[in-house]
C-alpha cells in the first residue's frame, strides 16, 4: 500500500472478496536528508511522509493491519545507484522495472515475512495488469490491463514464474475511472488524490554534479557544434537544452560515454528499425529459437509496434526488427514483446542498429 488510490482500492476489493488482508508500506527513505530539495508530489524520488499517512488512514478505515518495511538501504543500493550509473554511462535507465523485480516483488516480501513470521498466500498490488495460469502453455502469463491507457504490464516484464504464481492484480479488469468511483463510493480518503509522478519530478541534474564532465557535441559528419554539460543530462531524441543554434531543429541521436561525446542530427536521424537487447527475461514463452512475429514496445508511453524478434549473434541476446522505423530507440530502456494481450518477455536495449 503506497498511499495512493490504486493500491488502496486493490486492498478494498480483496477484502470484499473475502481475503484476509494485511497492508505493507515500502519505506524507501532513511532518516538522513535526501539530496533533493525540490517540491515533488508522490514521486519515487521524493517525500513519502504524506503517502505513509494516507496509507495508514486507508488501513484504519478498512480495518486491516499496515506494516512498514524499511528498504531504504536496499533502495539506495539497487535502484538509486543503478539510476545514476546508467545515466553517467550514457544510457537512459528504467528504475521502475528494476524496483519491481528486485524490491517490491522480492526483498519487500522477504522482509515482511521475516519480520512477522507470517506466511502469505498471495502478494497483491495496485498495478493495472492481469495474471492468469494458461493450461495449454502450462505457465502463468502476464496480460495487459483492460484499461489500455493505464496498462502497466511493461514495468513487470522482469517478474519470474515464481513471482507471477503468487501475485494478484485486482485492478486489471477495471478502468481508472471505475477505480476512483469505487474509492469515492466507499469513502476512501485518497479517492481524489493526484497521480504519482514519474521516478523523479523536475530537473534531475543535481544527481550528477561532479560525475560527468563537459564534452563536444558533434553533428553526423563529426564536426564540433558546441559543448554539452555532461552526458548524464541527455537522452536519445532530446531537443531542448542543447544550447546550439542551427538552421533546423537538432535532436540527440547518440551518446558515447567512452569519448564523452553527444551526437546530434535532424529529426529523421532519430528514427531506427533494429535493436539489440540483453538481460532477456521470457514469461509467456519458453524460448526464442527463430524469427517470431510480435508487437514490441520500446518505452512505457510508446505504442507497441509490429516487429520480428529472433536470437542475436551474441548468445542470450535478441534482435528486434520493426516493420516501420521507430522514434528514439534508447539504450537502457526496455523493449517488451507482446502477442495480443500476453506479455511474452523483454530485455534491456543495448544499441540501435
Amino acid at each position: 500500500m503506497s498511499g495512493g488510490v490504486d493500491s488502496s482500492v486493490a486492498a478494498l476489493l480483496l477484502k470484499k472478496d473475502g481475503y484476509e488482508v494485511s497492508g505493507v508500506f515500502m519505506k524507501i527513505w532513511g532518516d538522513a536528508a535526501k539530496p533533493c530539495d525540490q517540491p515533488l508530489k508522490s514521486a519515487c524520488y521524493g517525500p513519502e511522509g504524506k503517502d505513509l499517512e494516507d496509507a495508514q488512514k486507508v488501513a484504519a478505515l478498512l480495518d486491516i493491519e499496515l506494516r512498514v518495511v524499511d528498504l531504504s538501504k536496499e533502495y539506495e543500493e539497487i535502484v538509486l545507484k543503478y539510476f545514476t550509473r546508467e545515466y553517467t554511462a550514457g544510457r537512459t535507465p528504467n528504475p521502475c522495472v528494476v524496483c519491481n523485480r528486485f524490491l517490491k516483488f522480492g526483498i519487500l516480501l522477504d522482509k515482511a515475512k521475516a519480520g512477522t513470521g507470517t506466511v502469505f498466500d498471495f502478494f497483491a498490488t495496485g498495478h493495472y495488469a492481469r495474471v492468469e495460469y494458461d493450461k495449454i502453455l502450462r505457465r502463468h502469463v502476464l496480460k495487459k490491463a483492460v484499461d489500455a491507457s493505464k496498462d502497466q504490464s511493461y514495468f513487470l516484464f522482469l517478474l519470474t514464474q515464481e513471482q507471477l504464481s503468487k501475485t494478484l492484480f485486482p485492478l486489471g479488469i477495471y478502468t481508472k475511472k471505475q477505480v476512483r468511483a469505487l474509492a469515492k463510493k466507499h469513502g476512501l480518503p485518497v479517492s481524489g488524490k493526484e497521480e504519482s509522478q514519474d521516478f523523479i519530478g523536475g530537473d534531475r541534474s543535481f544527481l550528477f554534479e561532479g560525475r560527468t564532465a563537459e564534452g563536444p557535441v558533434l553533428d553526423k559528419k563529426g564536426a564540433v557544434l558546441g559543448k554539452h554539460r555532461g552526458i548524464a543530462r541527455y537522452t536519445i531524441g532530446q531537443r531542448k537544452g542543447l544550447g546550439i543554434a542551427a538552421k533546423y531543429p537538432l535532436y540527440v541521436t547518440g551518446i558515447d560515454s567512452g569519448t564523452n561525446t553527444i551526437n546530434v542530427g535532424e529529426k529523421k536521424d532519430v528514427y531506427g528499425r533494429e535493436l539489440i537487447a540483453g538481460q532477456v527475461n521470457l514469461q509467456g514463452i519458453d524460448s526464442i529459437d527463430g524469427p517470431m512475429k510480435v508487437d514490441a514496445k520500446i518505452r512505457y508511453k510508446h505504442a507497441a509496434a509490429p516487429a520480428v524478434v529472433e536470437p542475436a549473434d551474441e548468445k542470450g541476446k535478441i534482435l528486434v526488427r520493426f516493420e516501420k522505423p521507430q522514434w528514439a530507440i534508447t539504450p537502457g530502456q526496455a523493449v517488451v514483446l507482446y502477442r495480443g494481450d500476453i506479455l511474452l518477455g523483454g530485455g534491456f536495449i543495448e544499441k540501435r542498429l
